[in-house]
């Protein structure tokens, strides 16, 4: 209704593409922090070394592990993920109603 180009896509536009772009994100997010394969054949220095990678440390002989540590050491590989789905939880699940209710 008289909006310009500009407006409408700042008013109409962004808010029906966040939900879509935050979910993006978020999958972006886990992928990258999930890559194992890449480091494992490309970082040799224990310094260097991303935490899935690290977490096969726990691992020993002919498949036997430390319960204990593999457990605690995999649940702070996924906290990270856990926070961030925490914080931005009300962003998606909005998105997602956002054309359920007329208003």
């Amino acid at each position: 209704d008289g909006a310009g180009r500009v407006r409408t896509l700042v008013s109409v536009m962004a808010p029906l593409l966040a939900p879509g772009i935050v979910a993006t994100a978020l999958f972006a997010f886990i992928t990258a922090w999930n890559e194992f394969f890449f480091a494992l054949v490309l970082l040799k220095s224990p310094e260097k070394q991303t935490l899935p990678v690290v977490l096969t440390h726990f691992i020993g002989a002919e498949g036997t592990a430390d319960l204990g540590p593999l457990a605690a050491a995999a649940f702070l590989a996924t906290l990270p993920s856990l926070v961030i789905f925490a914080l931005i939880q009300k962003r998606i699940t909005g998105g997602m109603l956002a054309g359920a209710v007329k208003s």
